[in-house]
């Protein structure tokens, strides 16, 4: 196994790569939260990242790949070992099919899809991230996820650069097969849209921006909801029978309705709190820790668990 310096200096001679030491992770995620990592990479380079892998493999050192940051909870102590990162984020658009690489904003694939006339992702509007990361999580709002529009993603399987169809995606509610997998690395995803109306689109849009931002402000330091929503037709039917059927929406129960029940409303650990109009959004005061929200998190599964037999499952990752 290679020592850190070693890992630095190999890592270095590699062209098109910004390699750095101690970096700090809080300020690449949307918590603000966690330490430092031994080694940080950077490249918009498709060649330069997939001969950082084989070098960080090389090294014997423990590393891991970060999206956008917006799903991420980082541990206070960091990450030890080689943290990678793909920052390409060009967009292009070939009839109705727009292709993105990974690190461009969400927001800003929408909004081109929107200034083309293609439709088909409006409703993700104001969902904060990466193209990379909504296809890794299959981000979904307003009964739509962007696995109904995926036609194909480039990725590296650690190996060898491959392109998969929407179907070996095995996109499920809130994952897919590179959340599952989770040194894959997404590189590129083509969306297949469909004309429509730009300005009804960028009306739509600006509405559902304007309602998310009112419960998750774009200064918050949060990662958006933090467990998952409950499908309906998989809870017990004791715990369906008490659900009110003015909760049910597309066949979810909200995480928050069972939260709401146990008091997690206005609850904290430290500096990190549950907002007080919503009991599934955990935000960072601004000297919260990681260990403060593991913390509340666990007080959180803990009451949902004791009163319903359920069990919450995070939509967050951790690193470190």
């Amino acid at each position: 196994m290679q020592t850190t310096n070693e890992a630095l200096r190999s890592l270095g001679q590699i062209p098109n790569l910004q390699v750095s030491a101690g970096v700090p992770l809080a300020p690449h995620t949307r918590f603000g939260l966690g330490g430092p990592a031994d080694i940080y990479v950077e490249t918009a380079d498709v060649a330069a990242f997939v001969k950082a892998v084989a070098a960080a493999r090389a090294s014997g050192l423990r590393y891991t790949v970060l999206g956008g940051g917006t799903n991420v909870v980082v541990a206070d102590e960091g990450f030890r070992g080689i943290v990678l990162k793909f920052t390409a984020n060009s967009i292009r658009r070939e009839g109705n099919l727009v292709t993105a690489d990974a690190g461009a904003e969400l927001q800003q694939v929408i909004d081109f899809a929107i200034g083309h006339g293609l439709g088909g992702i409006e409703t993700l509007a104001g969902i904060p991230g990466s193209l990379g990361a909504a296809v890794y999580g299959n981000a979904g709002a307003y009964g739509h996820s962007i696995s109904e529009v995926v036609r194909q993603v480039l990725f590296f399987d650690g190996a060898c650069i491959r392109t998969i169809d929407n179907a070996q995606c095995e996109f499920e509610y809130r994952g897919s097969i590179f959340k599952r997998r989770k040194l894959w690395t997404i590189f590129s995803a083509s969306l297949e849209l469909s004309p429509a109306d730009p300005a009804a689109l960028r009306r739509t849009a600006d509405e559902i921006i304007a309602i998310r931002n009112a419960k998750f402000p774009p200064t918050m330091k949060c990662a958006g909801s933090i467990f998952k929503n409950l499908l309906l037709a998989e809870l017990p039917p004791a715990v369906a029978a008490q659900v009110p059927e003015k909760v049910v929406r597309e066949g979810k129960v909200p995480a928050a309705y069972f939260l709401e029940q146990v008091g997690a409303k206005g609850r904290s650990v430290g500096d990190i709190h549950v907002a007080e109009d919503h009991a599934n959004l955990i935000y960072n005061g601004g000297a919260g820790t990681t260990r403060d929200l593991c913390a509340l998190i666990a007080e959180l599964k803990a009451r949902v668990r004791e009163r319903f037999g359920l069990e919450l499952e995070e939509e967050i990752q951790y690193v470190g």
